[in-house]
């Protein structure tokens, strides 16, 4: 145990510290005290601390931990506290810097409660934070005096909690003289001060800022307020019984209100709202005896274990975020108000909202200034003019507000001219009624079955231009007249040159939208698939790689280089080094290998896409690929025996089953070679690349595709350009199955020429009944092996010529593990002869039968690969 004393000559000078190790255990009832850090302001504090260290020996642990607590009255921990903090306490950004600020969390570590970096990233506030997604929930002093690092959060010890700024307060409780016990943050999220008997002197949830908590109840004389927007915020409180929603404007404008949604489903609903909680699901809204009146419904999640907020946000509504989401908050579809155009400051000042939140500028405002709209100030008065804006529009604050006055559209307008806090006007030609309003927002167009309200606004009389629009808002006839001039006086070559450049201009701006599209079509479509992995920069790669220095291999359209995370995680980055086709590739790998896990397949742990960057992060296999270890030239593969291999084998079939059968879609690889088997420290193989991948659906059997994979492990299918399935897979897998028992290429020119086809030897040494010609010199074992025997078996039962003939990857797998026999395969289908029609069939697949071919050409036989280097 650690105690540190502080000396301090006065309070200009630095405090000289002492370090004392005091050798003693806590009980377990004092686990508090198993890190304590004591500050203390005077030179007689430190003689009595070093008093105590004298004596220490003499007292139980209990009465020294209660002694320390009464001398010394501070007490910093170097952990974070747990639950709550007692009278006495003290913290500043700088003493807890190294856990962002927050000294205190709730029991289960869900919320936590301390200092938060504003934007300037030199001021902070006091807030409550929920850990997990790092949504703040509550401020302490938002909107008020922001504090820098060395300001204290006080907890005194006449009971008072406040927040110092400088020689001020920033922040505080009030409750001086109310006996406060200790400040308990629970997993609610809401912080409580107690007093005696744990009687609630005061909690954050009677005093919101922009969010409600799942069980916090809001309830009259509470209020939300919004971050700025501008300088404008937006409030939600309760007002004569009703729940409404209000720009924050000189003169507020109420644009929502609860019994308006209400009447939408119950028209003769006239019920007061005192009270409203989050529910689960729900937002939940009561009268002033508790009974529930009405019930929001914002989601299908109905969990009771997730914890909901209600926030309401700078754009104006109240937004409903799921907490319990890994890594963020998720919000939810539904919002309140639901149509953005019904807020206010959706769009600029006399912008024309439609479309979900697309701000349209009116024509006459586009006329005169470019859609800016200036207000004439109030020494301007007598100056002023009234400028058209439109007609069949409406304004969301119309239906909360009372007609100035009901009258014709002159009296109307001659009202406001005459009002110089008037701004702008609204006119109802069906009622007559007039409004007047000293500042708008965002207009929107009125409803199909309603003629809406005509609008004007009040703008400086000749002021660049602008005047009267009463009329229509056409332009000026000197306007005209130079405009008919220039028609007249326009030339042919003017016209065709104009002709010319706006045809290029069209052009070079189509060509612009559609990369512009492309662009951001790849840099977006990540975030469409749910549950995708984690989104690295460039930098961090760069970094975890060391400027990719360490190259372990070559990938499909891109190298593979061996990387370290600061965790120490080791990692597998491939870089896309060509961008054309390179970017489908990347598509293809992160949309497929990232949506499925099965521990025979590499797991895709993140990618990279910026800018022009395209990255792709491995889980870091450390034996590397199969071909490492199972050909003549490597001398790793003397390492492998035969155990090794045929669990290799096995592995990789069972990762090619789940491809073609357990999937969504059923995915042919394209592209099974042993390059693309990587194997982990247990030597556990996993299928890797799916560069080359297609997808099919699983009622589809067969399908027809571009040429792709490596020679020499391309199904007849390929080559005679009939449609492929999953079959072809397992034509690959024959072959690969054929080098692990082997230990050679499956075609071998510097073998004798009866030996140089290995398929083809082996079909003959069944046929003889001599297999151990066929095994790897390298492994002793016997021939009549069981494993040995199936494996040779299933290899020559997968290389069928006849697509229908060859086994599914399901039948591979049971086949090898031993829980079905191994048929004798057909000994005159040898690669390039058809098969007999009339031998087993294993599966159902109405596949059609391919025409002759040759396939013993060396062009068919060399591992020359089509889909450039992998």
């Amino acid at each position: 145990m650690k105690i540190s004393y502080a000396f301090f000559k006065s309070r200009k000078r630095k405090a000289k510290e002492e370090v004392v190790d005091v050798p003693f255990p806590c009980s377990e009832s004092s686990s508090s005290c198993l890190f304590i850090n004591h500050q203390f302001e005077s030179s007689s504090y430190g003689f009595l601390a070093l008093l105590v260290t004298g004596i220490m020996g003499l007292f139980k642990v209990r009465t020294l931990c209660f002694s320390l607590l009464l001398a010394f009255k501070i007490c910093i921990a170097v952990d974070q506290l747990v639950g709550q903090l007692y009278p006495g306490f003290q913290a500043s950004q700088m003493q807890w810097e190294e856990h962002d600020g927050r000294f205190l969390v709730s029991k289960n570590k869900i919320f936590g409660f301390g200092f938060y970096t504003t934007l300037d990233a030199q001021s902070y506030v006091l807030v409550i934070i929920h850990l997990q997604t790092c949504q703040v929930v509550w401020t302490a002093n938002r909107g008020g005096l922001l504090v820098d690092k060395s300001d204290k959060f006080v907890f005194d010890n006449n009971g008072n909690v406040y927040l110092e700024r400088g020689d001020g307060v920033a922040w505080a409780t009030n409750t001086t003289g109310e006996r406060a016990t200790s400040l308990e943050l629970l997993d609610s999220g809401n912080l409580v001060l107690h007093g005696g008997n744990r009687r609630t002197l005061w909690q954050s949830f009677s005093y919101p800022t922009d969010t409600l908590l799942s069980g916090q109840e809001f309830v009259e004389g509470m209020r939300l307020k919004s971050f700025p927007k501008g300088n404008t915020s937006d409030y939600l409180e309760f007002q004569s019984g009703d729940l409404v929603l209000y720009a924050g404007f000189q003169t507020p404008q109420t644009y929502w209100s609860l019994s308006g949604e209400m009447q939408k489903t119950e028209k003769n609903f006239t019920s007061k709202v005192y009270s409203a909680v989050l529910v689960s699901n729900s937002w939940s809204f009561y009268d002033n005896n508790k009974k529930l009146i009405w019930q929001f419904n914002f989601s299908q999640n109905s969990d009771m274990n997730v914890t909901w907020t209600a926030k309401l946000g700078a754009g104006g509504a109240i937004i409903f975020y799921n907490l319990h989401q890994r890594g963020r908050a998720i919000a939810e579809a539904k919002k309140i108000p639901q149509n953005p155009c019904n807020i206010p400051e959706t769009c600029a000042p006399f912008m024309v909202c439609s479309f979900d939140a697309e701000c349209q500028c009116p024509k006459p405002l586009a006329t005169q200034n470019d859609c800016s709209s200036p207000i004439p100030s109030t020494s301007t008065c007598n100056s002023t003019d009234l400028l058209y804006i439109g007609q069949k529009l409406d304004y969301s604050v119309l239906q909360f507000v009372k007609p100035n006055m009901s009258s014709s559209l002159d009296v109307c307008k001659k009202a406001c001219l005459g009002n110089c806090s008037c701004t702008a006007l609204f006119f109802e030609n069906s009622t007559g009624n007039c409004f007047l309003f000293d500042r708008v927002g965002g207009l929107k167009r009125a409803k199909w079955n309603s003629r809406g309200f005509v609008s004007f606004m009040k703008v400086s009389r000749n002021e660049n231009g602008w005047q009267s629009h009463a009329k229509g808002g056409s332009r000026n006839d000197g306007t005209r007249v130079i405009f008919v001039v220039i028609i007249a006086t326009a030339t042919v070559l003017v016209i065709a040159g104009l002709l010319y450049v706006g045809l290029y201009y069209y052009r070079r701006k189509k060509r612009l939208l559609e990369s512009a599209e492309e662009k951001l079509e790849d840099d977006n479509f990540l975030e469409t698939f749910p549950g995708m992995p984690v989104r690295y920069t460039y930098r961090e790669l760069c970094k975890a790689t060391k400027n990719f220095s360490k190259k372990v291999g070559q990938g499909g359209f891109g190298s593979v280089y061996q990387g370290e995370m600061p965790d120490g995680t080791q990692l597998a980055v491939k870089k896309l080094e060509s961008i054309g086709q390179g970017k489908k590739e990347f598509r293809a790998e992160v949309r497929i290998i990232g949506s499925i896990h099965h521990v025979h397949l590499v797991k895709l742990k993140g990618f990279c896409s910026e800018d022009v960057h395209r990255l792709l992060v491995y889980e870091f296999m450390g034996k590397r690929s199969l071909d490492k270890w199972i050909f003549k030239n490597n001398e790793e593969s003397s390492n492998l025996d035969w155990n090794t291999r045929f669990n290799i084998a096995l592995g990789t079939a069972k990762g090619l089953a789940y491809l073609h059968e357990e999937c969504e879609f059923k995915i042919v690889h394209c592209d099974i070679k042993p390059e693309n088997v990587l194997l982990d420290d247990n030597f556990n193989a996993k299928v890797s690349d799916f560069g080359l991948a297609k997808l099919m659906s699983q009622e589809e059997s067969l399908v027809y595709t571009t040429l792709r994979g490596t020679r020499g492990y391309l199904a007849p299918e390929w080559i005679t350009n009939n449609p492929i399935s999953e079959k072809s897979d397992v034509y690959s897998y024959g072959m690969v199955l054929f080098e692990i028992i082997g230990g050679r290429r499956s075609y071998d020119p510097d073998e004798i020429p009866e030996k140089a086809h290995l398929p083809s030897f082996a079909f003959k040494m069944l046929e003889e009944g001599n297999l151990k010609e066929i095994l790897d010199p390298k492994l002793d074992i016997n021939e009549n092996d069981e494993t040995f025997v199936s494996a040779v078996k299933v290899a020559l039962w997968c290389i069928q010529e006849e697509m229908r003939l060859r086994p599914p990857m399901t039948k591979v797998v049971q086949m090898l593990e031993g829980h079905c026999d191994v048929p004798q395969p057909p000994i005159s289908s040898v690669p390039g002869v058809r098969a007999y029609s009339g031998f087993l069939k294993w599966s159902s697949d109405k596949g059609t039968t391919s025409g002759p071919t040759e396939y013993n050409s060396d062009s068919w036989l060399s591992n020359d690969r089509l889909s450039g280097p992998r």
